[in-house]
């Protein structure tokens, strides 16, 4: 019995509790304002349901009012915080507006009422787009050689998601992103690949939770790898010859070397070559000195050797020390 008794007495409360709320219900929050993300320099909008009846409403960024409104108009200490009101199914609407945002502007957002422990929160966070470039600008790279692409983004918060667009045809491709280990706002991305043909690459910076992003394109230019050992020996080939054929010219150009040409002066016994050596005669003969003579043939400067143009050989059959060289040319 006396656990009945309790029962009745806990729902005879809340029946008395419910009773109170639904009298001061024409003055309450009714749905708070939502977590915004946005960008340096945009809007932000934060928006708060309220019934009927309400005297003072009150807007308070990291625990400053920032903004007052009454039913009859609103209370502006900053410009960049306004107002805007709407009415929707009986209810009240009031809508605070920041400008320009800024990254110090991150931070809980509060709509409260005066009069009233109630109050709806939420939190603005704030991002920075940076700077996203490629260093090396467009790049001049050899066909099927591996070569790396640096992307850099600089004064990012948060750091943004890195991607690559690869606009060439390659055999090979990849790429890793991290962060700057001086600077907790930048980040740099690396892409590897093998390229086998002209075209673009993308660097793509994404921001995380809003649909926002930056790209950088540059151009790769793709040239034949050079065949320097072959060329430079076809190079110094063709000079070995060239010289040559100088060389070789100069000497033609110069004359023939006779070789069966004798001097008219006398030679020692250890001169002679051994086809002009002759058995010593008897001094006792009596024959007459012979001597043949003849003249060397004046042609054109050109000179073909043959049979006729032996070296002829005269000589004194009396006395072998006298001996006259003629050489026909």
């Amino acid at each position: 019995m006396r656990d009945a008794g309790r029962c009745r007495g806990i729902l005879a409360a809340l029946v008395v509790m419910a009773g109170l709320a639904a009298c001061g219900s024409s003055n309450e929050i009714i749905e708070g304002p939502k977590n915004v993300t946005a960008l340096k320099g945009s809007e932000a909008r934060f928006n708060c349901t309220i019934s009927q009846g309400w005297k003072l409403i009150m807007w308070a960024l990291k625990g400053t009012v920032v903004l007052s409104i009454t039913p009859t108009e609103p209370i502006i200490t900053n410009d960049r915080f306004t107002t805007m009101s709407y009415e929707e199914g009986g209810n009240f609407i009031s809508e605070m507006i920041i400008h320009d945002v800024q990254l110090s502007d991150a931070g809980q957002i509060k709509c409260s009422l005066q009069n009233s422990d109630r109050d709806g929160s939420a939190f603005l966070s704030v991002q920075v787009t940076g700077r996203l470039f490629i260093p090396e600008g467009s790049l001049v790279v050899m066909e099927d050689k591996p070569c790396n692409v640096t992307c850099r983004a600089l004064g990012w918060t948060p750091l943004p998601r890195l991607s690559w667009e690869i606009g060439v045809p390659v055999s090979h491709s990849s790429y890793y992103s991290v962060r700057e280990p001086e600077d907790l706002q930048s980040a740099v991305s690396v892409l590897a690949l093998t390229p086998q043909g002209n075209g673009t690459v993308t660097c793509v910076a994404e921001m995380k939770r809003l649909h926002v992003h930056e790209s950088v394109t540059v151009n790769l230019t793709v040239v034949q790898p050079p065949l320097e050992s072959n060329y430079q020996s076809e190079i110094r080939k063709s000079a070995n010859m060239k010289t040559n054929k100088d060389i070789s010219g100069t000497k033609l150009k110069s004359g023939n070397e006779n070789y069966g040409y004798s001097s008219d002066e006398p030679w020692t016994t250890s001169q002679w070559p051994e086809t002009a050596s002759l058995p010593a005669k008897s001094s006792e003969s009596s024959v007459p000195e012979q001597r043949v003579s003849r003249q060397p043939y004046q042609g054109s400067d050109q000179h073909q050797l043959g049979p006729a143009s032996r070296p002829q050989v005269s000589f004194n059959v009396a006395s072998p020390k006298k001996v006259r060289n003629v050489t026909l040319v």
